[in-house]
């Protein structure tokens, strides 16, 4: 519910857009204690069909900002298959398990993800949320950013943020007003979406892209007894024509009886590959459908907004309580863009295997799919999803040099099952939402001197050891023991690491270096951009 007291004047962040991502950015500057408000026109969660799928990605992004397995109903997707009319299944991808204790691939309802996420920004004082304010026009200073607002009955309102970050979606008024261009394309095709309920006990369990010339269609299963099926429009289809509900039950025929059909929502939309040039001017930041749009081929559009959310939420944190330099900040667009742009690739090679042109393009690609899983890499790549972007970050805030074989800076850190304080739990809710030092094996502070724990403290570091399986704590400090062997590796044991708190290595060596690699990092965090 939105708090209708007075809007204030000032704030440290402002977020324009509070949909899943503008939210979501909003818990995470909560949790970090940053004075925030968010602005939206309308109050209430969207209930048009938009996402309905989240990768273990952002299913430990949502666990970072506090979100537990029973937060929002999901249902875990164990494969995915591509089917062809010509020559019957063609491609297979494997999506049962877990990475970083989350399973691979899973649908959910997205109005329940964002009651969840707004459940969450009410447990934070220092974060407020207003609806009924549309952004009109923004200007910059070197000290912050002076946002013009006009409420519901026109009146005018004015806001001085330190930073502004626009999280209102793929038409963003922030993004127009930054004069950014949103580069790619627009498909020429219209889909229409439509979500039926009361499909309890007869939704398929897994999804399936039916690659038919005449009219690709998507279908999956979603929690409460949901299911959804996306049709592409032939040419001559109108969006009127394909939203009668005797259209939409001749399309469903193959599936639901007539007089079982029960519709919840149905929309036709058209799909984009756009991405902005730039993530950031000045003060001003661009995060989710603002920043790029991904068609939904692949699932990544939401979750490309929770990463983005992840990257930036905790670096506009660590510069408004000064425990950074503001160039902190530039590392973002560097970070974020070049994967964004990745993952946008990937959906469009997707939409081609899904939508092609001609009985001979199917065949052709296809058919050369099908052949290709003969080969065990090109099988291993396409089944076991390595042909996914990896999400590691090689130019940005990172401590530059190459450490221990065995930890890759720039990558994501491993999480898995823990004991901890006598509970077992997932190693990312033991290291919270610091920049922490890890010891593998051996207690992270061993080799630092007070003065330099101290400093590290200051800025918003703290201190994890973690142990073999069967090891006890040996100090005051939080312990770990690593229960799934996927922390301490190997030769890695006498080591210690820095996590960031988006759980990106930043830095690592071995624990007698300790003074050293604290005394970098510290360095790279009040250093300008263009000397880490």
């Amino acid at each position: 519910m939105a708090d209708h007291d007075a809007l204030p004047g000032t704030t440290d962040v402002l977020v324009i857009g509070y949909g899943p991502v503008g939210a979501a950015l909003c818990v995470l500057l909560g949790r970090y204690g940053v004075n925030t408000l968010a602005v939206d026109p309308v109050a209430q969660v969207w209930l048009s069909p938009r996402a309905i799928a989240l990768d273990n990605e952002a299913l430990r992004i949502l666990q970072m900002i506090g979100l537990g397995e029973d937060a929002f109903e999901r249902i875990a997707i164990p494969q995915v298959k591509m089917h062809c009319p010509y020559l019957g299944e063609f491609g297979h991808a494997n999506t049962a398990g877990t990475i970083d204790g989350h399973p691979k691939l899973v649908t959910f309802y997205q109005p329940d993800l964002e009651r969840a996420l707004r459940r969450q920004v009410a447990a934070y004082p220092c974060v407020r949320f207003r609806d009924g304010y549309t952004l009109v026009d923004l200007r910059q200073s070197d000290t912050g950013v002076t946002a013009h607002l006009t409420d519901r009955h026109g009146h005018p309102h004015e806001i001085s943020a330190r930073y502004l970050v626009g999280a209102d979606g793929a038409s963003s008024t922030v993004r127009a007003l930054i004069g950014q261009a949103f580069q790619g394309e627009t498909y020429p095709e219209d889909w229409l979406i439509v979500d039926a309920k009361a499909r309890e006990g007869k939704a398929i369990d897994h999804v399936e892209f039916l690659c038919d010339t005449a009219r690709p269609t998507p279908h999956m299963p979603a929690p409460g007894g949901r299911e959804r099926w996306e049709f592409m429009l032939q040419p001559g289809e109108t969006h009127k024509e394909m939203e009668r509900p005797e259209k939409v039950a001749e399309l469903l025929a193959p599936w639901v009886a007539p007089q079982d059909l029960v519709v919840e929502r149905k929309a036709v939309y058209r799909f984009h590959a756009r991405c902005c040039t730039a993530f950031q001017q000045g003060r001003v930041f661009l995060a989710g459908d603002a920043a790029h749009i991904t068609p939904p081929f692949v699932g990544q559009g939401l979750v490309a907004g929770l990463r983005d959310v992840a990257n930036l939420g905790w670096k506009l944190a660590w510069v408004v309580k000064d425990r950074a330099a503001p160039s902190l900040l530039d590392s973002y667009d560097t970070e974020r863009r070049p994967h964004a742009r990745k993952m946008i690739r990937l959906a469009k090679l997707m939409g081609g295997l899904v939508m092609p042109r001609s009985r001979f393009t199917a065949i052709t690609v296809h058919g050369a799919m099908r052949l290709g899983r003969l080969v065990p890499r090109l099988r291993r790549q396409l089944e076991e999803l390595e042909i996914k972007p990896a999400n590691r970050v090689r130019h940005g805030f990172l401590v530059k040099g190459r450490g221990h074989k065995d930890i890759t800076r720039g990558a994501t850190l491993a999480q898995g099952l823990v004991r901890h304080e006598g509970n077992i739990r997932l190693s990312d809710d033991v290291l919270g939402d610091h920049l922490t030092l890890i010891g593998l094996g051996i207690d992270p502070r061993a080799g630092l001197d007070a003065a330099t724990q101290a400093r590290w403290q200051a800025h918003g570091g703290a201190f994890v050891h973690v142990g073999l399986r069967g090891q006890h704590a040996t100090s005051d400090i939080a312990f770990a023991e690593d229960l799934s062997d996927c922390l301490v590796q190997g030769s890695a044991r006498g080591h210690v690491l820095v996590c960031r708190p988006d759980r990106v290595i930043l830095h690592d060596g071995p624990a007698t270096q300790a003074n050293r690699i604290v005394e970098q990092c510290l360095q790279a965090l009040t250093l300008t951009a263009t000397q880490y």
